[in-house]
């Protein structure tokens, strides 16, 4: 069974969403850190140039990668805040750095495809205290945090364990947006009605073949997702680098605006628990698998 399969095949209720409603747009800005708070700035003011949209920010509080102006980027996320921005957190330094087994699918998912994906194999005590000094982090700050989101999309069954012990509203996958809490018991259970499909559209910007092939991968899923209730763009710093992939998300966000409304994860996540009746949110199912929250067949390598 792949991957995809074991993350289930079936978002049950939650596609019966606002169906009265316009679906919802979700921009997010990956991998926001110190040395990365340059791109991460750069992608926000190409986003704006299109629209006053609002943004979420996912910030790796103690990225793996020297360098950039701590006060900067601080200064830069509280500007953020104050125009209804939302702040998630991404990981604590998104690293992979536990012991690698020897299976296919793991080598590939923690190798080929990214050496970051820091909650892949993490047992239940490690993720944990990751996802609290982060917290500490943001609350040293005076920040809100209302949403995490795994490095590279990969969480193993120790991070779902840990993550549930938690007061997140949300998490998400490369495939699905998954509600978490109070509203959605036993959070974390894939192929159940508290996950909405909503594959990301993100750019493969480290390789020219990725680059040539990611946006038409998006346009697809563009199309392929126009009547659910969400359709979310990711942006990571590599992709400012490269023009053409910017201008693809610019036209991106310009036609999804014409029948979306662009809100912040966190409020879909409100949207989403508010619309669905709280009978929709107990269905039964397994929590996912290591490794099962990203599409190894996926075109973009990112995150």
């Amino acid at each position: 069974m792949s991957p995809t399969d074991m993350e289930g095949q079936a978002d049950g209720d939650s596609t019966k969403v606002a169906r009265t409603q316009r679906p919802a747009l979700c921009v997010s800005i990956h991998d926001v850190a110190p040395a990365t708070w340059d791109e991460c700035s750069r992608l926000a003011q190409a986003m704006r140039e299109v629209a006053e949209l609002p943004l979420t920010w996912l910030v790796v509080p103690q990225y793996h990668r020297a360098g950039g102006e701590p006060a900067r980027m601080e200064a830069g996320l509280e500007r953020a805040l104050a125009q209804a921005d939302e702040l998630a957190l991404h990981g604590y330094t998104h690293l992979d750095t536990a012991p690698r087994g020897p299976g296919l699918s793991e080598r590939f998912l923690r190798g080929s495809y990214s050496h970051e994906g820091e909650f892949a194999a993490l047992p239940a005590d490690e993720a944990a205290r990751r996802i609290q000094r982060g917290l500490d982090w943001f609350a040293e700050r005076g920040w809100p945090v209302r949403g995490f989101v795994p490095p590279a999309w990969l969480m193993g069954e120790g991070a779902w364990q840990a993550l549930r012990a938690f007061d997140f509203d949300y998490t998400t996958t490369f495939l699905r947006f998954h509600l978490l809490g109070a509203s959605a018991e036993g959070a974390g259970k894939a192929g159940s009605d508290r996950a909405v499909l909503s594959p990301s559209l993100v750019y493969a910007a480290r390789n020219r073949t990725g680059r040539l092939a990611s946006p038409l991968v998006a346009d697809a899923l563009t199309l392929a997702l126009a009547r659910r209730p969400l359709i979310r763009l990711s942006l990571h710093p590599p992709d400012v680098r490269h023009p053409r992939l910017l201008r693809h998300a610019q036209a991106t966000v310009e036609r999804m605006l014409a029948t979306h409304t662009a809100m912040t994860k966190a409020a879909f996540a409100h949207m989403l628990t508010s619309t669905v009746p709280s009978s929709h949110h107990r269905a039964s199912g397994a929590h996912p698998s290591p490794h099962n929250t990203r599409e190894p067949g996926a075109v973009p390598r990112a995150c």
